[in-house]
């Protein structure tokens, strides 16, 4: 996650909140409370409303009227975007990339888990980055959980190339597939799984009831 924490008071002024996006080259800055803790977001498109405003109406539905009330804000605080979504250091990349996805932002305010306070901002071209992970760390990842799964090389052969994970092999009970591929698709780097994965004992087979 993002160490540099991309962030504004909630009385930053307007050419506060553009002046900070044009020297970190950013799409959105994240607006604190006087305790550092993230209270909303100031992005591209709440400052350009100040351009597209085209007035207020008796007609107007409540998204009209929250962009006017951003449209003639002069302090973040006004203008922002509530609340703040966002991450802590422990969210998992996969996790934060359908955070961004899911609400159609670029950037996350990363917080300490314990106090609430910003500690960073995790950006879009961050996450991007795990797929470049050298294939010999996403291969000692999931030998680790096939560790912790009771499962060593005798059990499975792994390969990794370009995140893609193959396993193949033969497991003790059918219940032991399950977690283990839920737990590989889950580290980073990995970008799918091809698993053919045998069993000893179909411990899922549910027998049919006594006549």
């Amino acid at each position: 996650m993002g160490k540099v924490a991309i962030a504004v008071p909630m009385d930053a002024s307007f050419a506060d909140l553009v002046a900070t996006m044009q020297r970190f080259k950013v799409g959105a800055v994240t607006v604190i409370d006087a305790d550092r803790r993230p209270v909303g977001v100031v992005s591209e498109d709440d400052i350009l409303l100040k351009e597209i405003d085209p007035g207020e109406s008796v007609l107007d539905g409540p998204r009209r009227r929250e962009e006017h009330r951003k449209a003639t804000g002069t302090k973040a605080g006004q203008i922002m975007t509530r609340p703040a979504i966002t991450v802590t250091g422990g969210t998992s990349v996969r996790d934060a990339a359908r955070l961004m996805h899911r609400n159609r932002i670029k950037q996350l305010p990363v917080i300490d888990a314990m106090t609430g306070r910003i500690v960073g901002t995790v950006h879009q071209g961050d996450l991007l980055r795990v797929f470049v992970r050298p294939a010999e760390d996403i291969l000692a990842d999931i030998e680790e959980i096939a560790a912790r799964l009771n499962l060593g090389p005798d059990d499975l052969r792994i390969t990794v190339s370009g995140g893609v994970v193959a396993i193949d092999g033969q497991v003790p009970r059918r219940s032991d597939i399950k977690p283990l591929l839920h737990a590989v698709r889950r580290v980073e780097g990995v970008v799918e799984v091809d698993a053919e994965i045998a069993f000893l004992v179909d411990d899922l087979l549910i027998a049919p009831p006594l006549l």
